[in-house]
């Protein structure tokens, strides 16, 4: 039987740039590397590409060859050796999940914050069965029945992160929702709103969960443009933008792009009402539904 390749997850494409990373930092070459670890130039090569896995306890001492000795880089990378060649819970609906989207939940899942800034819908990590499933379906409007009941599935199941993560802290999330998403109402359940914004109330009293309103009359603020998410890692992983759009989402890396995506956020927080006026003025609106 012919060997299948090896297909590369993110998780084992973040941890092949982070070692990259750290050979570069001291100088040294793949051959030089190599030979330190006692190894084959091509596999080095091929772990910092993401072609092959790197035990644990081999990263441990690639990184001692490097002379990284912090022990929170030391443990981060151990763990995403560890982790790398695990499967999601999300592949089992194989293709119908697009491949963007099975690498944003790859990265929600290690995350250990998320800032949203979203002024024409809930965020999806908010959003109640129903909404979701109006939402999905609107803007999958060409797959069929049974794809559709699959991602809503998969919303659903994401939202696992604001609750538990096997023993590891959930989520810190931070959403800036546009005051007028609150006013929309779907023509096939009218009082599906209702739901949802009792949902928002409940998620908002959650210690890890910030949701702020961003009111009719606003500041102009740099989230009117798109849709971004901003996903921070415990070190050393550095942060990841994801903006979507109808077609699909596409990520931002590098330090200095990625700054400017957070200091839009800062922005856009400091132009939306706070925590406690938004809280009231989701009570009112849910009243008066």
């Amino acid at each position: 039987m012919p060997t299948v390749p090896l297909v590369p997850t993110l998780r084992r494409r973040r941890l092949g740039e982070a070692l990259r990373r750290f050979r570069n930092e001291t100088g040294l070459t793949i051959e030089q590397a190599a030979a330190l670890m006692g190894w084959d130039n091509s596999k080095l090569s091929r772990i910092e590409n993401a072609r092959i896995h790197i035990r644990p306890v081999e990263a441990a001492k690639l990184l001692g060859v490097y002379g990284v000795d912090a022990p929170d880089v030391l443990m981060a990378i151990e763990a995403l050796a560890r982790d790398a060649g695990k499967r999601g819970w999300w592949t089992t609906y194989g293709s119908v999940v697009d491949a963007h989207i099975k690498d944003y939940l790859s990265l929600e899942s290690d995350a250990e914050s998320t800032r949203v800034c979203s002024m024409n819908l809930i965020p999806g990590l908010l959003q109640t069965g129903g909404y979701a499933r109006e939402f999905i379906a609107a803007s999958s409007f060409w797959r069929p029945q049974e794809e559709v009941n699959a991602l809503v599935e998969v919303r659903k199941a994401r939202q696992s992160v604001l609750t538990a993560r096997d023993g590891r802290p959930p989520l810190n999330f931070w959403a800036v929702i546009h005051e007028s998403v609150l006013h929309q109402r779907f023509v096939s359940q009218p009082s599906l709103m209702r739901e949802q914004l009792r949902h928002l109330l409940d998620m908002a009293a959650l210690p890890n969960i910030t949701i702020q309103l961003m009111p009719m009359a606003m500041t102009p603020h740099p989230g009117m443009i798109s849709l971004f998410e901003v996903v921070r890692f415990p070190a050393p992983w550095p942060t990841v933008v994801l903006t979507e759009n109808l077609m699909g989402g596409q990520f931002v890396e590098g330090t200095e792009h990625v700054g400017i995506f957070e200091k839009a956020f800062e922005r856009i927080v400091a132009a939306a009402l706070p925590v406690d006026d938004s809280r009231e003025i989701i009570k009112t609106i849910m009243q008066k539904d």
